[in-house]
């Protein structure tokens, strides 16, 4: 059996200056939350290993993000930030070669002004640059970018992405179209892999079932197939709306009509290999 890998979740020691979009809705994410914390409820799910993803757009929370996953093992991995769209952006890379951990990078392309961000000249030249790093770009964004994110996809046909939280569909609404032909179009590119998180942050906190779940699950299901699919629970934020282990309980539902194969690469192989968890060779520039 491969490890059961959690390929989405996040770690922070809380300030209200560098988290100021937890709102006061959101007043339970309103502490630290460190990996000893993530290591007491890891085993109620049977997670073997986990992938830290950034949650500031800030170097300083990358190194910090490295340092704890070279103190705690289980932490297998780092998808970190760094300034993709900067001239200054090769140089960052050649400074966190050291850390064998960094195995991707992120931009919150969800939260910048313009939609057309991830079209921009001066971020697709660094994301050319990152080809020769072997490092796994994470798409980050909201539906209505979906349109945007084939284009660029489309010009990068070497770099492998992985879609964060499934483009967050309109679940609260109920809503699948345009998302859904968006997602059968995007999942035609076979160097696109997606991440099964954040959806009942997207769904109402309160009352979603797995029901208000399935369309979507399906959706991707059926257009990635579990060899470009990895679980991962989005904590903390996913405790606005579910606990770490009812997430998991969710998901190994779900994936129990899949084959005994497709149920390992879902739940860990396919994160293995696309963030080459298994090698800890430092990133070539």
């Amino acid at each position: 059996m491969l490890r059961r890998i959690d390929a989405h979740h996040h770690l922070w020691r809380y300030t209200a200056d560098e988290y100021d979009w937890i709102d006061d809705t959101m007043s339970r994410l309103r502490r630290d939350y460190t990996p000893s914390d993530l290591s007491e409820v890891m085993a109620s799910a049977a997670i073997d290993g986990t992938i830290a993803v950034q949650a500031r757009q800030d170097l300083g929370e990358t190194r910090d993000l490295l340092s704890l996953a070279e103190a705690h093992p289980f932490i297998e991995a780092v998808v970190g930030w760094a300034p993709i769209a900067s001239k200054d952006f090769p140089a960052c890379v050649d400074g966190l070669r050291a850390y064998s951990k960094l195995k991707g990078l992120r931009h919150v392309i969800q939260s910048e002004v313009d939609d057309n961000f991830i079209l921009s000249d001066d971020f697709n030249r660094g994301i050319r640059t990152m080809l020769s790093s072997a490092l796994v770009y994470e798409i980050l964004i909201c539906e209505r970018h979906l349109p945007q994110t084939i284009k660029f996809v489309d010009a990068h046909p070497n770099q492998i992405f992985a879609l964060d939280h499934m483009a967050k569909p309109r679940i609260c609404a109920r809503i699948l179209s345009p998302w859904r032909e968006n997602i059968y179009d995007l999942a035609r590119r076979k160097n696109v892999y997606c991440k099964v998180s954040g959806m009942t942050t997207e769904a109402d906190w309160r009352a979603w079932t797995e029901t208000d779940l399935r369309p979507y699950l399906d959706t991707v299901f059926d257009a990635f197939g579990a060899a470009r699919l990895m679980m991962g629970s989005d904590w903390p934020v996913c405790l606005l709306a579910v606990e770490y282990q009812q997430w998991f309980s969710l998901l190994d539902r779900y994936a129990a009509q899949l084959s005994e194969h497709e149920r390992e690469q879902f739940c860990g192989g396919t994160a293995i290999q696309i963030y080459r968890l298994d090698s800890q060779d430092t990133v070539d520039q």
